[in-house]
Parts: C-alpha cells; sequence; structure tokens
C-alpha cells in the first residue's frame, strides 16, 4: 500500500521523516507492506512548479489510499492567483474530508487542569466561518466597502448529520456520551439546525448519552472538569478552539494527534504550526504527526479490512507513551535532551507486536 507524504513547510520535512522511520519499523513488525510516495509542497513547490499545491499533487491526492501532511506555512502563501493553495483546505473539499478527529489525552500524568484527559473532538471542517471552504464558488467573506467585511457562516442538515454519526460510532466504542457544543442561544437559526440534526442522530444510538453544552461555558468546563467528557461533536470555528484548548490543557499540541477524515479518504495531519523558527534544528517534537499517522493506520484497518493496521497503530501509540515517561527519552520542550531523529529512533526502537 503506497501512502502519499507531503511534509510541508517549516519543521514539516523533519517530522516527517521521523513519523517515516517509526512507520517503517512498524510496517515491518507487523507486515504491513506500507510504501511512500513522497511529493513536494508548500514553498518549495511554488518555486519549482508555481503552485503550493501541483495539479499533479491534487491528483495524486485523490488516488491515494491515504495521505500524511506535514504542517505548512499557509497564512504566508500568496494569494490563491499567485500559486498560493492551502493543501489543508484543498483536501478537506476536493476529497470531502469532512471530520477533524482530534484527540486529547493526557501523556505524561495528569493534564494541566491537575484531572485526568481523555476525549475526542469531532470537528465539521467544510462549513462554518471558513471563507476558503465554505462555498462553491468565490469566498465566504467579503468587503462590500473598505470599512466595512462580512463573512458567511455556512451549516448544513447533511454535514451536521455526518459528523454527529461519527462521533456516535466513537462514543459507542469508549465511554458512551456524546456532548454537542453550539451557540443556538445567538445563533438561533445555524445552529438550531446542527442540533436538530445531532438530536436526529441521537435517536439511533439508545446506548449513548447526549448532553448539550453553549460553546463558551464549555470552554470553561474544560478547565474545570475536563475528565467528565468523552467525545465533543461540534461546527467548524468552534472545535478549532475548543481542540487546540484541549490539547493544551492534555499536555501541548505536540501530544495531540489529529485526522481529516471522510468515507473515501483520510488524512493525518499534525495538529501544530509549521515552526519555522526552529526549522533545521533538529528540536521538533514528531509526536503529533506520528500519532495522527497511527489513528491514519486506524482508519485503514477499518476500510481495508486489515487488522494488523490496528494492531500497529495500538503499538505506536504504546511505544510512545513508554517513550515520553523518562525526561532522558523526550525531545527539549518537553524537557528532555533528544533531537527530533534520536527521538523517532527512540519510539521506532519500542514497537513490538
Amino acid at each position: 500500500m503506497k501512502i502519499l507524504v507531503l511534509p510541508g513547510d517549516g519543521i514539516g520535512p523533519e517530522i516527517t521523516d521521523a513519523t517515516l522511520a517509526v512507520l517503517d519499523r512498524a510496517s515491518t513488525k507487523f507486515k504491513l507492506g506500507l510504501e511512500w510516495d513522497i511529493r513536494e509542497i508548500g514553498f518549495g513547490a511554488l518555486k519549482k512548479h508555481g503552485s503550493t499545491f501541483p495539479a499533479d499533487i491534487q491528483d495524486a491526492a485523490r488516488k491515494a489510499p491515504g495521505i500524511i501532511l506535514g504542517p505548512v506555512s499557509h497564512l504566508d502563501y500568496p494569494p490563491k492567483e499567485q500559486g498560493g493553495v492551502n493543501p489543508s483546505g484543498w483536501l478537506r473539499v476536493q476529497l470531502d474530508l469532512f471530520a477533524n478527529i482530534r484527540p486529547a489525552k493526557s501523556r505524561m500524568g495528569v493534564g494541566l487542569t491537575g484531572k485526568p484527559l481523555d476525549l475526542v473532538i469531532f470537528r465539521e471542517c467544510t462549513e462554518g466561518f471558513y471563507g476558503d471552504r465554505n462555498m462553491f464558488m468565490g469566498r465566504g467573506e467579503f468587503m462590500p466597502t473598505e470599512d466595512v467585511a462580512i463573512a458567511i457562516r455556512k451549516v448544513t442538515a447533511k454535514q451536521s448529520r455526518r459528523i454527529a454519526e461519527v462521533a456516535f460510532e466513537w462514543a459507542r466504542r469508549r465511554r458512551k456520551k456524546v456532548t454537542a457544543v453550539h451557540k443556538a442561544n445567538v445563533l438561533h437559526m445555524s445552529d438550531g439546525l446542527f442540533l436538530r440534526e445531532v438530536r436526529a442522530v441521537a435517536k439511533n444510538y439508545p446506548d449513548v448519552q447526549l448532553d448539550e453544552k453553549i460553546v463558551d461555558a464549555m470552554a470553561a468546563l474544560l478547565l474545570r472538569i475536563p475528565d467528565q467528557f468523552d467525545c465533543i461533536v461540534t461546527g467548524n470555528m468552534f472545535g478549532d478552539i475548543l481542540s487546540d484548548e484541549a490539547s493544551e490543557l492534555s499536555g501541548g499540541l505536540g501530544l495531540a494527534g489529529s485526522t481529516m477524515t471522510g468515507d473515501e479518504a483520510c488524512c493525518a495531519q499534525a495538529q501544530h504550526g509549521s515552526a519555522p523558527d526552529i526549522a533545521g534544528q533538529d528540536k521538533a517534537n514528531p509526536v503529533s504527526l506520528i500519532l495522527s499517522s497511527a489513528m491514519l493506520l486506524e482508519w485503514l484497518a477499518a476500510k481495508h479490512r486489515r487488522p494488523e493496521f490496528a494492531a500497529a497503530a495500538k503499538a505506536i501509540e504504546a511505544a510512545i507513551d513508554a517513550s515520553l515517561q523518562s525526561p532522558e527519552t523526550r525531545t527539549p520542550d518537553l524537557g528532555g535532551k533528544l533531537g527530533t531523529r534520536a527521538f523517532a529512533a527512540e519510539i521506532a526502537k519500542r514497537i513490538q507486536p
């Protein structure tokens, strides 16, 4: 199975190399038969081909069984007409990767709140206020005058229902609780529609408890009682914000996995940015992309009925947890001394069937 690998910008190539080293070890140990189709995107591709996400890579993405995407510096890209394409946004829209799944789990004891945290946020990521992806043509924001900017929030029953179904399926395998996060007290129609669909889906899962929270209250409750939540389902912007909060509370964005998932495709993507200030210094923590890639293996296991992929994913997560137990086997951001490559090697050697 050949996976499309897009290293990205900044620290992207370094943490991608580290991730592939871990996956190569897992592939050997579990006989996965993984291969890599590595393509250049971002500023390197812009310089060589005039686009941060060239057409041939777009075609490869459509055909790939799975994708690993390193962090990109899309905020610094030129306008779209000058070749600046956000790979993440393109993949979400063009491959219908509507579900951004972001676990947050305390991996070195309790989180910053002093309480253990183990939850998953399910973010619908093709709609909402995100103007680069919520319109069929054009952008979902515009300026009728130089002093007025207007953003359009798009919420559909279809996508609300789909993200709810994913969250309830996961909850059924976990602790059987879903929390729907909204702002329907103000956004009556759009979040009212979202809640209507979540409640309808809940009727098909009588064994799963449905809870509802207003987003500002939810932000506070994650600080106060993070251990009370299991699966959290919400829209694009709220999910983007709350998942970063949850990840920081669990130990940091560098320890949080993430996938963009659809019915027919899945992309592993680190939660954090490209950190150009430490690029090339062998300092970057690769855990986020490694965990994201393990999540991709789990998706492939379910999609293609390959239980060995799921077993490899569990072994990778266990190797990460074991490596994080001692400061001697951590990266500098976690109080350790190992560089990116050495840390990846430490994780890889701990992978066992």
